[in-house]
C-alpha cells in the first residue's frame, strides 16, 4: 500500500502542469489573437485604399475633362517642382549629415587636446608609459576619422545644393514660360496632390500593418519553438525517472491464467487416446448410472468383448456410440 501512494504522488507530480507551459500558451493565444486583428485591419486597409484609388481615378478623369489641353502644357512646369522639392529634402539632408560631422570632428580634437595638456602639465608625475601612447593614438585615429567623414559629407552637400539651385532655376524659367497654362490647370494638379497624398497616407498604413504582422508571426513561431522545448524537456526528465525506476513490476491480480480449451465440434471425430493421457482413466458417458444397470453391464463385458474391442478401435461420435438392450449407457475404458 505504501509504494502503491507513492507511485500515486510521483504520478500526480509528473502530472502537474509544468507554469512555464501556461505562460507559453497564454502568450500564444494572445499573440493569436493579436495576428487576426492586425490581419483584419490590414484587409480593411487595402479595401480603403482600393476605394481611395477608384475615386481618385474619377475625379482627376473628370477634371481632364474641364480643363483639355492646358494641363499637358503645364505638367512640364509641375514636373520641375516635384523634382525641386525632391533635391531640396536631399540638399537638408546632406547639410544635417555634414553638421555632425563636424561636431564630431571638434570633439575628437577637443578631446586629443586636453589629454595633451593635461599629461603635459603632470609630465614630472606621470610616465609616459604604453598605455598612454595607446590611448592617445586611439584619439587620434577617431579625430583623423571624423575629419574624413566631415570632407565626405561635405563634398555630397556641396552636390546636392549644386542640383537644387539648377532645379530651383528651372522651374523659375518654367514658370515664366507657362505661366497661364499653369494658373488654367492649377485645380487639377492641387487634386492630384491631394489624391496621392492620401494615397500616400493610406500605403503607409498597409505597410506598417504588414511589418506589425511579421513581428508577430516571428513571436508566434518562438513561443511554438519554446513550448517545443519545454515538452522536450520533461520528455526527457520523465524517462530518467523511469531508467531509475527500473522495469515496472506486473500488478494486482496480473497472474497468468492457463488457456480454456476449444470446445471440439459436434460434426468432428476425436481421439479419445490422444486427448487422454492420463494411465488408467476412464470417460463417463452419463453420471445417471444406477445400480442395476451397472451390474448388468459388468454381466455383459464378457459377452460384449470384441464387439467392445471394435468400438474402442475405432473414432468414436455421438451417433455411433454403442448402448446395450436396457438403453443404459456404456463406460469406455482407456488403457
Amino acid at each position: 500500500m505504501a509504494s502503491t501512494k507513492e507511485e500515486t504522488e510521483e504520478n500526480a507530480d509528473e502530472d502537474d502542469l509544468d507554469p512555464r507551459i501556461q505562460i507559453e500558451l497564454e502568450r500564444l493565444n494572445h499573440t493569436t489573437d493579436q495576428i487576426n486583428k492586425l490581419e483584419m485591419e490590414l484587409d480593411e486597409s487595402e479595401g480603403t485604399f482600393r476605394m481611395l484609388m477608384t475615386e481618385s481615378k474619377r475625379r482627376i478623369t473628370l477634371w481632364c475633362y474641364k480643363l483639355g489641353s492646358c494641363i499637358d502644357k503645364a505638367r512640364p512646369y509641375y514636373e520641375a517642382v516635384e523634382l525641386c522639392r525632391q533635391a531640396k529634402e536631399d540638399c537638408e539632408r546632406a547639410a544635417d549629415k555634414f553638421k555632425k560631422a563636424n561636431e564630431i570632428h571638434s570633439m575628437a580634437k577637443e578631446t586629443v587636446a586636453l589629454a595633451e595638456q593635461r599629461y603635459l602639465s603632470k609630465q614630472d608625475e606621470w610616465q609616459f608609459d604604453t598605455a598612454w601612447q595607446e590611448m592617445l593614438n586611439h584619439a587620434t585615429k577617431k579625430v583623423m576619422e571624423a575629419e574624413h567623414n566631415k570632407q565626405e559629407s561635405g563634398r555630397e552637400h556641396q552636390k546636392r545644393a549644386t542640383l537644387y539651385n539648377a532645379a530651383e532655376q528651372k522651374v523659375q524659367a518654367l514658370e515664366q514660360k507657362l505661366k497661364r497654362s499653369i494658373v488654367k490647370s492649377r485645380p487639377y494638379f492641387d487634386e492630384k496632390a491631394v489624391c496621392d497624398s492620401s494615397l500616400q497616407a493610406q500605403k503607409q498604413r498597409i505597410l506598417e500593418l504588414q511589418t506589425a504582422i511579421g513581428r508577430a508571426k516571428a513571436q508566434y513561431a518562438a513561443t511554438l519553438r519554446q513550448l517545443e522545448a519545454i515538452s522536450e524537456e520533461i520528455h526527457l526528465r520523465r524517462q530518467d525517472k523511469n531508467a531509475l525506476k527500473g522495469p515496472r513490476e506486473p500488478g494486482v491480480g496480473a497472474e497468468l491464467v492457463p488457456p480454456v480449451p476449444k470446445e471440439v465440434p459436434l460434426n468432428k471425430t476425436v481421439d479419445l487416446a490422444s486427448r487422454l493421457r492420463e494411465p488408467d482413466c476412464t470417460l463417463d458417458i452419463d453420471d445417471t448410472l444406477s445400480l442395476g444397470s451397472v451390474s448388468r453391464a459388468t454381466s455383459s463385458v464378457l459377452s460384449d468383448s470384441e464387439d467392445q474391442d471394435e468400438v474402442t478401435s475405432q473414432p468414436i461420435s455421438p451417433r455411433n456410440r454403442p448402448r446395450n438392450t436396457e438403453g443404459a449407457p456404456e463406460r469406455i475404458i482407456c488403457e
